[in-house]
């Protein structure tokens, strides 16, 4: 059984935390946004879909985000693969042994604040030459005219995010304790 869960996890994650290309043609700019950054509390149970070549994976997520902290775990089977804390300062992961290496908090976390955050909080963070551009329901993350990232609000409770310089796209759907606001 533990087994199966880690093969399962060793592909799931797969990108958004991010096996990357052997030559990533970009690295994307490390968020790292306050918790008091989102404006407002946030408690949801969501469903991940990735995408990263033919591979598709399905994970449950549980998000919770207060003024003073994110907490994210992410479970396969109903056993947590992984546990996230980010207090605006630092980041503390629990991981369990089966997990792959390639599985990145660092890039969750940025999804996640990427997808979620205030467009402003975003904008204030990024090196030069990247820019956060938004319209209607679309966010892309720019440099050199090129959108890298791109978060696409598709229902009331379902985001995509394309991922186009580790290749994979992800499938957010809220599926308890309301839809994120972006």
């Amino acid at each position: 059984m533990h087994r199966l869960i880690a093969l399962l996890l060793s592909s799931l994650l797969l990108a958004a935390c991010a096996t990357r290309p052997v030559a990533p043609a970009v690295e994307l700019p490390a968020l790292r946004l306050a918790p008091a950054a989102l404006g407002h509390e946030l408690a949801v149970q969501q469903r991940l879909v990735f995408r990263f070549g033919t591979q598709v994976r399905e994970l449950d997520a549980l998000l919770e985000v207060d003024a003073s902290e994110v907490r994210l775990a992410v479970q396969a089977m109903g056993r947590t693969g992984v546990r996230l804390q980010w207090d605006g300062q630092s980041l503390m992961e629990q991981r369990a042994a089966w997990l792959p290496d390639a599985v990145r908090s660092e890039r969750v976390l940025d999804d996640v604040q990427f997808s979620l955050w205030p467009a402003d909080a975003v904008r204030a963070v990024l090196p030069a030459g990247w820019e956060l551009h938004e319209a209607g329901d679309v966010r892309e993350l720019r440099r050199d005219g090129r959108a890298w990232l791109v978060r696409e609000r598709t229902s009331a409770t379902t985001l995509q995010v394309r991922n186009r310089a580790d290749g994979y796209d992800l499938t957010i759907e809220s599926v308890a304790g309301g839809a994120p606001s972006p």
